[in-house]
């Protein structure tokens, strides 16, 4: 394990990354049977350590299990498969089970409780990359994102102002009704991202938590995002760890710049934990990395005309989509996950470069932008490019597979293939570029952070 600065040895911190860098070689993500086979394989081996317990049903009929292992009196939870394509979280989930069930120390004073997959149909949907080749190409052709109605992190009860959302998914109740009922001290939602570096999001400061997160990630040799956030309704607490995303900071936000405030989703597992004084982290890991991730020098780029510039590309990627989905739409299955996942988030992705377009606006027009920032704007439009066409011709495309599509489907089958073969062949001319990230090291960085929170919480208790 590199030596990490300020970390003494014996110190708590130290003790988490030793557990945390033995970590096994990965060289896939599992899929919903996977995950479902090898805990069941653990609670059937441990019949005296783990409680498994069958917490809820998805809408398409898979169960959905909760294995319990720990002495307590501590409950702490953790759950994966928010958003069905970051499947970091399936092995990070699978080796803390495995990691309780070996260690004793590790099982005494909190019992985890852990969810392998809480939405497996969004799962089984992106299954298809899971076994590689792990390039962004092949990534992205098999992408599936749900309807942020349909994210279990994003469909918990939300009122605020003229925001009203209440259409909660079986999966979504099933992780309310654990919540309630164990009231965990902790909760850690675990995520991922695509590309850049490492960023976290916490409900609380916690004394020393930031740098703790600072230096898991150091540990592992892995960068920090310090290029442009998420969204910029977060608070920062401390580079590339921020307050955990809120509905309500984001209404605020969109109401502030006057574009239209986010109605088609609900707010977070986070948010709705918190009623029972939860602390909640978010470790978002990428795939891939890239030199200019943590480059904080300046370029001769002004940040507002770099803002301005990213909000026309995706304009124009977007109206393109837009385009081909309303002349394709007539023609498509409304019972399609993917259709329903473009449906919402078109209208949804339509708004933001106006928004980047008023921000730009309000800031310092003289301010240098960072190399990072130079690169994170243009990648993040990649990103949604690449994911959302990529969803976009997979609706089409499966409807043709059907073998009953309208002829009128093919024109925009056609135009969608092309366009999207373009930014496939400019996402490939970044490839030599990125470095590829060891599973193994991204499980780390999510199941240290993991039991540092454990501890940070705990300090602040005593």
């Amino acid at each position: 394990m590199p030596a990490v600065p300020n970390v003494p040895a014996g110190a708590p911190l130290q003790v988490i990354l030793e557990r945390a860098h033995r970590v096994p070689d990965l060289d896939h993500f599992p899929g919903v049977d996977e995950i479902n086979t090898r805990l069941d394989a653990l609670a059937a081996k441990h019949p005296d350590l783990v409680t498994r317990r069958r917490i809820g049903t998805s809408r398409l009929g898979d169960p959905i299990t909760m294995y319990s292992i720990g002495d307590g009196p501590d409950q702490a939870l953790m759950y994966a498969g928010v958003h069905p394509n970051e499947p970091i979280g399936f092995w990070t989930a699978i080796h803390l089970a495995e990691e309780l069930c070996a260690d004793p120390d590790l099982r005494a004073s909190c019992r985890w409780n852990i969810i392998g997959c809480i939405d497996p149909d969004g799962t089984r949907l992106n299954e298809g990359w899971f076994d590689g080749p792990f390039n962004r190409v092949h990534y992205s052709a098999h992408f599936h994102r749900p309807a942020p109605a349909e994210q279990v992190e994003w469909s918990f009860p939300f009122q605020y102002k003229d925001a009203y959302f209440d259409q909660v998914m079986p999966e979504t109740l099933a992780l309310m009704r654990v919540i309630d009922e164990l009231k965990p001290v902790v909760a850690v939602s675990l995520h991922n991202t695509e590309l850049g570096g490492v960023y976290y999001y916490v409900t609380a400061e916690l004394d020393g938590f930031v740098e703790e997160l600072h230096a898991i990630a150091a540990s592992f040799g892995l960068p920090l995002d310090l290029g442009e956030a998420e969204t910029p309704a977060v608070r920062q607490l401390g580079p590339a760890v921020f307050e955990m995303i809120s509905a309500q900071a984001n209404y605020d936000y969109a109401e502030k710049l006057g574009v239209p405030t986010p109605d088609q989703s609900g707010d977070s597992s986070a948010a709705y934990a918190g009623r029972h004084g939860t602390i909640s982290l978010v470790a978002e890991l990428p795939y891939w990395t890239h030199p200019s991730a943590d480059d904080q020098s300046e370029t001769d780029a002004s940040y507002g005309k770099l803002l301005d510039d990213a909000a026309d590309e995706l304009d124009g990627n977007l109206q393109a989509m837009n385009e081909i989905f309303e002349q394709a739409r007539p023609y498509l299955s409304d019972d399609s996950q993917l259709v329903r996942g473009i449906a919402a988030f078109l209208p949804y992705l339509l708004r933001r470069p106006e928004r980047d377009r008023r921000r730009a606006a309000e800031v310092d027009a003289n301010r240098p932008a960072t190399v990072a920032e130079a690169f994170g704007l243009p990648d993040t439009n990649r990103m949604y490019r690449l994911r959302f066409g990529g969803m976009l011709l997979r609706a089409i495309e499966g409807e043709i597979a059907r073998g009953s599509a309208s002829a009128a489907l093919h024109p925009p089958a056609r135009r969608m293939r092309a366009l999207y073969r373009e930014w496939q062949d400019e996402a490939g001319t970044l490839d030599a570029q990125l470095r590829t990230i060891p599973i193994k090291d991204l499980v780390g960085v999510q199941y240290a952070a993991a039991l540092a929170l454990l501890d940070a919480v705990r300090r602040r208790a005593d």
